[in-house]
């Protein structure tokens, strides 16, 4: 007999894969728009951070300028709506997400290392995961293959409101899914420990990084052209800085073995995912390479809550995670929300703003906007995006969200979302999904 819970996860899931309808997209025209707000929290770490009584203005997708409403001077024939009480914020980005195909990602662990393997091929544009992550505010998704073996594949980066495939593409490689420990030596058959998968995952990092090598002295015209290997084309994407690699790692003797093989050894540009535990002891080191800290969802950690994985010489004492990495000085520091689909476990991909407010509730200083800039800013500084997203800046994309507080405040609900200009969900005009 199946029981009540199995047709449930079961509904769920097919649920999940549909493409639901929705209004069409309103397409950025000629024709410019001012948006006049209580505030505009540009989620920049320079300048003008807060403008009271914002205006601003955009045109073709992007934006043209941003600033009080007194300073900012309105084009002829640029359409004006003033929100009011309302705040407008950048875009919220989330760097760890599994739900673009509609259900938690399955991971290929015939081998330790898939560097080759590519997320990009089961995304499912559209789905009702994603859709009510653009009425969460999240704007833009770095999906990603699980984590049951130290290199997972490709993730690729999406906008989470297109219905079509080459619409909703940012960029693709996104990343390289690295998972140090917590999972591999758990879900792989021959259970793997530590000091092999370092050792086959710096075997792994070294042939990839000739490999890229040899193509750049090509390029260079100084070298002969290498045949062609896809397992480690991705390599030529991050010795050229032109992707990262996204590191699943958490516990602090993990964190920096992320730091000290990725960022020191190899010099590839790296960010720390999840970080949890008492990862936070790497924070200054990861400060001192510049390498971004993206936590969670963990919010919290208890050096006496998890044997194997946190050390204990806490006295059983509770800390918020991000807050641990600010007092080190660490200066970036992001969230994310591991969202799963819906058979497997996670944070939904809509409360990513509610995994910085956790972040808040258990001392981060946010006597300047850092929850905002936790999952706007910081995550698109550390995808590399930060020409194009993360800031309602000039010049940038107009991913926007507009909402009647700060959008990290679970008291506060978005009302509408802008994705390149365009309005992708509209509260006053069509359903409500939070």
């Amino acid at each position: 007999m199946v029981s009540s819970s199995r047709i449930l996860a079961v509904a769920s899931f097919v649920a999940a894969l549909t493409v639901t309808s929705a209004p069409a997209l309103e397409t950025p025209g000629e024709q410019g728009l001012v948006l006049l707000a209580r505030k505009v929290v540009t989620g920049s770490f320079e300048g003008d951070g807060v403008i009271n009584n914002g205006a601003v203005v955009i045109r073709g997708g992007l934006i043209e300028a941003v600033g009080p409403r007194t300073d900012v001077a309105i084009p002829d024939g640029y359409r004006v709506e003033d929100l009011g009480d309302l705040w407008i914020t950048p875009g919220m980005i989330d760097l760890h997400c599994h739900v673009a195909m509609g259900m938690q990602d399955l991971s290929e662990s015939a081998y330790l290392t898939n560097p080759g393997m590519r997320a990009s091929v089961g995304i499912i544009p559209g789905n009702t995961n994603l859709l009510n992550a653009v009425a969460g505010g999240v704007t833009s998704v770095l999906h990603i293959p699980g984590s049951a073996t130290n290199m997972g594949g490709q993730g690729v980066l999406l906008r989470t409101a297109p219905r079509a495939f080459e619409d909703a593409l940012i960029r693709d490689p996104g990343s390289l899914k690295l998972a140090q420990a917590g999972n591999p030596e758990r879900r792989a058959p021959w259970n793997p420990r530590r000091s092999f998968m370092n050792y086959n995952t710096r075997s792994t990092f070294r042939r990839g990084v000739a490999y890229a090598k040899r193509w750049a002295a090509f390029e260079a015209g100084t070298g002969e052209k290498p045949e062609r290997d896809l397992q480690f084309d991705i390599f030529r994407s991050l010795y050229k800085g032109e992707a990262q690699v996204s590191t699943h790692t958490q516990i602090y003797q993990v964190v920096l073995m992320t730091l000290t093989m990725v960022a020191e050894n190899f010099k590839l540009p790296v960010y720390i995912d999840h970080g949890t535990f008492d990862g936070w002891r790497a924070a200054a080191k990861a400060q001192e390479l510049g390498v971004a800290a993206i936590l969670g969802p963990r919010a919290i950690t208890n050096g006496m809550n998890s044997p194997g994985f946190a050390s204990y010489d806490q006295d059983g004492a509770i800390f918020g995670v991000a807050a641990q990495y600010q007092k080190l000085g660490h200066q970036r520091v992001g969230f994310n929300t591991d969202c799963v689909g819906p058979l497997g476990r996670g944070i939904a991909q809509e409360e990513l703003g509610l995994q910085a407010s956790m972040g808040v509730r258990y001392g981060v200083d946010n006597s300047e906007p850092y929850g905002v800039r936790g999952v706007t800013s910081v995550p698109a500084e550390a995808a590399g995006l930060d020409d194009r997203l993360g800031r309602v800046h000039p010049g940038l994309e107009a991913d926007l969200v507009i909402s009647t507080g700060d959008p990290t405040d679970p008291r506060c609900s978005v009302e509408r979302v802008y994705q390149a200009g365009r309005l992708v969900y509209n509260t006053a005009t069509q359903e409500r999904r939070f």
